[in-house]
């Protein structure tokens, strides 16, 4: 049966007091809306997207459908004053037609995609299915003068989510049924379900604390966090064959590519057809502190092929020593290379990645969530390497240029053998594979993400 999400957008997001609509917000490079619709679009069991927004907003639905190429959002429709006018929305938007109604909040980006396929999988035998969580706390149940009534057993105790998955039959009818009630009210349509149609069996799915709702000011923040530490499912040990033949003849440019992870990228691009240039101090000497020399070999790249795909920028360094310890000149070098040659490849790189709308990638490091004891100045380079990668993603969007970065576990690297010495093999990830998860990032359509590679998912 054909599955087609709801994607519930009216909301005008007055709790938040941010002066638009919360899911108009930018993080980590798009709008939450964007984010949400984006998880949908990417899901292989939904066949079809609807957007229910307000009226005024549904400009900006149409630039975002361009801007990323969301091809199943087919229906944009109006939203009313109350909640349960959207529900109905669509429900008329889709009258006659044998499908699944997939309702999903719009403020709830962070959705996996597990809870999708749970919901799908369950409306093959149910005709309703609610998604939920199990209650940490301890609910109370209260009297009018504020006094406990009842503690309900907490096992049996859930937080509701969204999606809600629905037979088109079976939520016409309970609506249908819901109009004729003059004292008829709802912010759920498994309520409604429940209410008008209690025969009827909603089956519950587990779903993820990370789908939170956006709905206060600190709401956003942790969101954003989440965005930081969100995995993007690139983690296969191989390129698909598919992936290999598309990556022919691009043109990708590597700074740091003569060890380690950007060597074996290097590798990687070049048996699968890719033309790649690649820069290091030890190779070319060519020093990412240079502005200059950074701009001249891109501009002589573009001048011999013709144009520039992607620009990756592996170089770093680390000093693992306390601070009071480290001399003036580790310090400068490791805040240049890690920072300050992180912005010269990144302004240096604009005028051809806006040619070919093409990506820039860099790495960050596990060290980049927490400060560490003798990582002071990579960890902060580090943490800076994200906000920076999440900031520009924003900045460069309408340039239709994706910025990107890599968050590897521990890799075997030169770097980390000249600073660990001999670690058991099985504790580490292996170059190759981040490299090949890097290729795969830079073929995606990702941007402001920061990509996890993790030896458990390789």
């Amino acid at each position: 049966m054909k599955n087609i999400a709801v994607i519930l957008a009216g909301g005008i997001g007055s709790r938040l007091n941010a002066g638009i609509p919360k899911q108009f917000l930018k993080v980590a490079g798009m709008t939450v809306i964007e984010h949400t619709i984006s998880v949908f679009q990417k899901h292989r069991g939904i066949d079809e997207i609807a957007v229910v927004v307000n009226d005024a907003y549904k400009r900006k639905i149409e630039s975002y459908i361009i801007k990323n190429n969301f091809t199943k959002v087919k229906k944009i429709l109006n939203s009313g004053p109350e909640r349960y006018f959207s529900s109905l929305s669509a429900i008329s938007a889709y009258e006659g037609e044998e499908c699944n109604l997939i309702f999903h909040d719009a403020v709830r980006p962070l959705l996996g995609t597990s809870v999708i396929d749970r919901v799908i999988e369950s409306l093959k035998e149910f005709e309703a299915v609610d998604v939920a969580i199990p209650s940490a706390d301890t609910v109370i149940e209260v009297d009018e003068e504020n006094n406990i009534k009842d503690i309900p057993v907490r096992r049996y105790i859930k937080r509701g989510q969204t999606p809600q998955g629905f037979r088109y039959s079976l939520i016409k009818k309970a609506y249908d049924l819901a109009l004729q009630d003059p004292n008829f009210t709802t912010t759920d349509d498994c309520g409604v379900v429940l209410k008008y149609c209690p025969d009827a069996k909603i089956h519950v799915v587990d779903g993820e604390d990370a789908n939170m709702k956006l709905t206060y000011k600190e709401d956003f923040y942790l969101i954003e966090k989440l965005f930081q530490l969100k995995m993007t499912d690139f983690q296969t040990k191989e390129l698909t064959e598919k992936e290999k033949h598309q990556l022919q003849d691009k043109v990708i440019v590597i700074f740091g590519g003569s060890s380690g992870i950007g060597l074996d990228l290097r590798k990687v691009c070049q048996t699968n057809g890719a033309k790649v240039h690649s820069f290091s101090r030890s190779e070319n000497n060519v020093d990412i502190r240079n502005q200059a020399l950074v701009s001249k070999v891109l501009q002589d790249v573009h001048n011999q092929e013709g144009r520039i795909d992607y620009i990756v920028n592996t170089a770093s360094v680390l000093y693992m020593e306390p601070l009071v310890h480290m001399s003036y000149e580790q310090i400068f070098e490791e805040i240049d290379i890690n920072y300050r040659g992180m912005v010269n490849v990144a302004k240096e790189s604009f005028p051809y990645l806006q040619e070919s709308k093409g990506q820039l990638l860099f790495y960050t490091s596990s060290s980049y969530t927490r400060g560490r004891m003798n990582y002071t100045i990579y960890s902060s380079t580090k943490c800076a390497t994200v906000n920076f990668v999440q900031a520009l993603a924003e900045e460069w969007s309408l340039a239709n240029i994706r910025v990107n970065c890599i968050n590897p576990e521990r890799t075997k690297t030169p770097m980390r053998v000249k600073n660990f010495g001999i670690e058991p093999e099985d504790t580490l990830l292996k170059s190759i594979d981040v490299a090949n998860v890097t290729a795969k990032v830079l073929l995606s359509e990702v941007s402001g993400q920061v990509i996890d590679v993790k030896i458990k998912s390789i």
